[in-house]
């Protein structure tokens, strides 16, 4: 697994959303249960967050995981009234339909879990993703389950990977899938020394939610 690139922005723009929503380190961390430090070395982009982490910092600022990880999305002001602008005709360019393979967006997590994002550009209701976890690699480095908003669709594509959803346990190998409700308590890891990928599609109940 490549080290995390501080160049992906994700510390200024969580620093900037932190800023906008009038949230000292300190009571950011209270409220999405980690320390204080650990928030100051993801904005000063010496760490990078775990998955369940980076779902509780978007959840708790009410910002999108596609802004916060790629600049696209929801951001700070998503839920403030737009300014007054001059009415200009510009061109805006076509939509993007194909995502090649070789300029997929791409982040590193914390406890060996990479994310290759499938779309050209943000989905407000949608994450589709190639999820992609190290021998060993768990989809929270603090051992606990996730919750979040919206519908969760995964298929295996090699591997083994074990998912823990509410209170049963699966061995999903390829070509085997998996839906359910993303706020029931779940979380995923890779028992072998095997690479395991995956597709994911998490589905929103609203848009900008993480």
């Amino acid at each position: 697994m490549a080290d995390f690139d501080p160049g992906t922005g994700l510390g200024p723009r969580l620093r900037l959303v932190r800023g906008s929503r009038q949230l000292s380190v300190r009571e950011l961390a209270r409220r999405v249960g980690c320390s204080a430090s650990l928030i100051s070395q993801i904005e000063r982009g010496v760490s990078v967050p775990s998955v369940g982490v980076l779902y509780s910092l978007a959840t708790e600022l009410g910002s999108s995981l596609d802004y916060l990880l790629f600049g696209s999305g929801a951001g700070p002001a998503a839920d403030a009234a737009p300014a007054a602008m001059p009415d200009l005709k510009t061109a805006e360019p076509p939509p993007a339909f194909v995502q090649r393979g070789c300029d997929r967006r791409i982040i590193d997590l914390a406890s060996g879990v990479r994310w290759e994002r499938l779309t050209p550009q943000s989905e407000a209701m949608t994450d589709f993703l190639e999820v992609i976890y190290s021998p060993g690699g768990h989809s929270t480095d603090e051992r606990r389950p996730l919750r979040h908003d919206g519908r969760e669709y995964g298929l295996v594509i090699s591997g083994t990977l074990t998912a823990n959803v509410g209170f049963d346990s699966y061995e999903l190998g390829p070509r085997d899938s998996i839906a359910f409700d993303s706020s029931t308590p779940h979380e995923y890891l890779n028992k072998t020394g095997d690479v395991v990928r995956a597709i994911w599609v998490v589905v929103h109940s609203e848009p900008g939610r993480a």
